[in-house]
């Protein structure tokens, strides 16, 4: 839902960029990343895996950060619609390796 909520936001930025003003949009993202967030550190204490001691749980915090400033830029605080692209892009690219990270349980993808 969240991945969902990013993208419908995102083509809104692109196409429709007051309709980012909307009441719901502005608060139901929120909603859906807390009981996401809640989750995930709920999941951590039931499987006993920690951020700097499992290594692919670290990778997957600063992709979450990373993930977090882009988007914020994409979505509203990036001043020109070219920034707003960039960091659209970036933001996509850190989910995506949060999800590769999340399927392979490795920072490195394997690649190293």
């Amino acid at each position: 839902m969240t991945i969902s909520l990013f993208l419908f936001r995102a083509a809104l930025m692109l196409w429709r960029p007051k309709a980012l003003n909307w009441r719901w949009l502005r608060i139901l993202p929120h909603i859906v990343d807390t009981v996401l967030l809640a989750s995930a550190i709920g999941l951590m204490l039931v499987i006993h895996q920690y951020p700097l001691v499992n290594h692919w749980l670290t990778a997957k915090v600063v992709g979450v950060l990373l993930y977090i400033v882009f988007g914020s830029i994409a979505l509203k605080r990036g001043r020109s619609k070219t920034v707003r692209v960039q960091a659209l892009f970036f933001a996509l690219l850190s989910l995506g390796y949060l999800i590769a990270v999340a399927r392979t349980h490795s920072p490195t993808l394997g690649l190293f």
